[in-house]
């Protein structure tokens, strides 16, 4: 009778003494890469073949078309989906930049390939002036954005407004001087772009600081 007495309270004190279950420890989250060098290399890329042209140093207009389709494929669509890693790893700055110039190459196909050959002749400069002049509002305040950043991103941004501004004075002037500056200026925006994805890509594959950004 007494052992049937005790045997809950040997139970219990059993049941007291037990330490609680541990918490199952937290799955790290995947390390992602860093989309910033894709997605400038593509847009340096494709800046330089352009402003080989508009800068006149190619100056056989019909060589061009070689611009289209890394327009789509390249400066579109690679960095389109460079800014869309951006937004996985939380940078704004890098979200806003790829994904709307990324747009922009896609439309600069689109615009090219089906909506320059269907324009009135004496007026197509005033709808390109107009188209070049809304990017350079958008890398504008990009700019201003990116003096946050480092000096080689500086770079990138203001020689882009400038290419920008240069090229719709151009097309909107009809002055081809002016549109090879646009043009030069272009090449210059290209040269920091490749700098800054090199610098970028180098630094973080050696693991330091190799390549400056300023």
């Amino acid at each position: 009778m007494s052992a049937l007495l005790e045997a809950p309270a040997s139970s219990a004190a059993t049941l007291r003494t037990e330490a609680p279950a541990a918490a199952p420890a937290p799955t790290p989250a995947p390390k992602l890469a860093n989309p910033g060098p894709l997605g400038l290399a593509a847009f340096a890329l494709t800046t330089f073949v352009l402003s080989m042209f508009n800068s006149g140093l190619i100056s056989n207009a019909a060589l061009s078309a070689v611009v289209l389709p890394l327009a789509l494929f390249y400066g579109g669509l690679a960095q389109f989906v460079a800014g869309l890693f951006e937004f996985r790893r939380g940078n704004t700055f890098g979200t806003t930049a790829f994904i709307s110039y990324g747009a922009f190459w896609m439309s600069f196909a689109a615009y090219v390939k089906f909506v320059v050959p269907g324009l009135p002749a004496a007026d197509a400069h005033l709808a390109t002036g107009l188209y070049l002049i809304a990017w350079f509002v958008f890398t504008l305040y990009m700019t201003i954005a990116a003096m946050k950043s480092d000096l080689a991103h500086k770079v990138v941004f203001t020689t882009l407004s400038l290419t920008f501004l240069f090229l719709a004075l151009g097309d909107l002037a009809q002055s081809t001087a002016l549109a090879h500056t646009g043009g030069f200026l272009g090449l210059v925006c290209a040269a920091a772009a490749f700098y800054t994805s090199f610098g970028i890509v180098t630094n973080e594959t050696w693991g330091r600081k190799v390549i400056p950004l300023g």
